[in-house]
């Protein structure tokens, strides 16, 4: 993570000066996990199974995901970055009911017992990424090791958007939002992104806002197996109706994955890429990422806040977890922050600006060595100036005591010998 410009401006004030000139301009990123679970001593980490938002529209038969044979060894980045040790000290979600509009969950899924219900068809999840998603809102880790969601206090309303192989589609999204309506949730998690907007879905995302509900999207789909070289930039709905807090997926650099299908108008990332939870069937792990896996931590966030603030709209939190996140080209979700910052009016009043401006994509690493280029600038300009002011005063004051250069080419000794008070 980069240094800011005003820390080393107060490193560069007063008695900080010295130790600033001997820092480093940067300090090193985190690095990334894409695909494994990284082992600790940067050799080869542990593989697990790839969580799957969809299954092949085309197959003959149907099979659904089997169950992953390897547990994860240690916690991943995501939840280390969410520092869900310290907020879980302050919220679990207990109380808040959060629905959940993907694949569907499996009621009695391992970390997931007696957390969930499940509405319709949504109990059977062939896919398995609702499942997994759920685990991160609300898992309670099944004994692993920390693998819990960010409220496993709350309960999981699971609600189908999709068809059985994971296509998701406008009217199963509709009804899901209608559904959770009027089972009054206080938060709805849509992970799916839909192309074109449809006026069903307006209208069921309005009355969801109306009845109270705090409504998070994914900011795109999560990209297909193809790649997303000839998806151009586009919205993607419901994540852009007014009033939904619309989130994509992030890298541990901050940054999103050079895959990531190209959108605008995004209010929040979060973790998105090497995110470990569990599936529905057997008690294994899966590796999971895109900006639904982003949505989900969102959600578990948002059902934190609720949880310690019930009196807060749903506005009011959603201004909540965009003026406490961490600045950045796309702020940074920070649950721990979001619960426990006191905000004032300023606070509130930035966080709906960020809210109703929100940033487009782009990659910070240009930001990161512009102020990398401008930190070397400050200290190498210290540098001078401290030589400059050593010639002013220091340099006028030997010389009056007898000091002399050494001539050039001799031996390099003065007339002078040595100083004497």
């Amino acid at each position: 993570m980069t240094m800011p410009a005003r820390g080393v401006a107060r490193l560069l004030s007063g008695t900080g000066l010295a130790a600033a000139l001997l820092l480093p301009a940067a300090v090193p990123a985190q690095a990334a996990p894409p695909s494994r679970l990284p082992a600790a001593d940067g050799k080869k980490g542990q593989e697990l199974p790839g969580m799957p938002s969809a299954l092949d529209p085309d197959a003959d038969a149907v099979s659904c995901t089997p169950a992953s044979r390897e547990k994860a060894k240690k916690q991943d980045w995501s939840r280390q970055r969410l520092d869900l040790d310290r907020l879980h000290q302050y919220s679990t979600g207990a109380g808040v009911t959060v629905a959940l509009i993907d694949t569907g969950v499996v009621p009695g899924a391992a970390g997931l017992d007696g957390r969930v219900t499940a509405e319709g068809t949504a109990g059977d999840d062939c896919v398995g990424h609702g499942t997994f998603l759920a685990g991160l809102i609300a898992g309670a880790g099944d004994g692993g090791p920390r693998l819990t969601g960010v409220a496993p206090g709350a309960k999981i309303l699971a609600l189908r958007g999709t068809d059985e192989r994971g296509q998701a589609s406008a009217g199963l999204v509709t009804q899901a939002l209608r559904e959770a309506t009027e089972a009054g949730a206080d938060v709805v998690a849509v992970a799916a992104a839909l192309p074109r907007r449809d006026t069903e879905l307006t209208r069921a995302v309005a009355d969801a806002r109306r009845a109270g509900a705090l409504v998070i999207a994914a900011a795109t789909p999560d990209p297909p197996r193809g790649g997303t070289e000839d998806i151009p930039a586009r919205t993607y709905w419901p994540a852009g109706e007014p009033g939904v807090l619309s989130v994509a997926d992030m890298l541990p650099a901050g940054v999103r994955p050079d895959n990531a299908p190209a959108t605008s108008g995004i209010d929040l990332a979060a973790p998105g890429a090497g995110v470990v939870s569990g599936g529905p069937r057997g008690d294994g792990h899966y590796l999971g990422a895109g900006a639904s896996v982003a949505t989900a931590y969102t959600a578990g966030a948002a059902a934190a806040v609720r949880a310690v603030r019930p009196d807060d709209s749903a506005d009011a939190v959603a201004r909540r977890l965009t003026a406490t996140a961490y600045p950045a080209d796309i702020p940074q979700l920070d649950p721990y922050a979001a619960v426990t910052t006191v905000l004032g009016d300023a606070g509130a009043a930035a966080g709906a600006e960020r809210a109703a401006k929100p940033v487009a994509v782009r990659d910070t690493s240009a930001a990161d060595r512009a102020t990398e280029r401008a930190t070397l600038f400050v200290l190498l300009g210290t540098g001078g100036v401290l030589a400059v002011l050593w010639a002013a005063f220091a340099l006028p004051r030997a010389r009056a005591r007898g000091w002399r250069p050494a001539a050039a080419g001799g031996t390099g000794s003065s007339t002078g010998g040595s100083v004497e008070d």
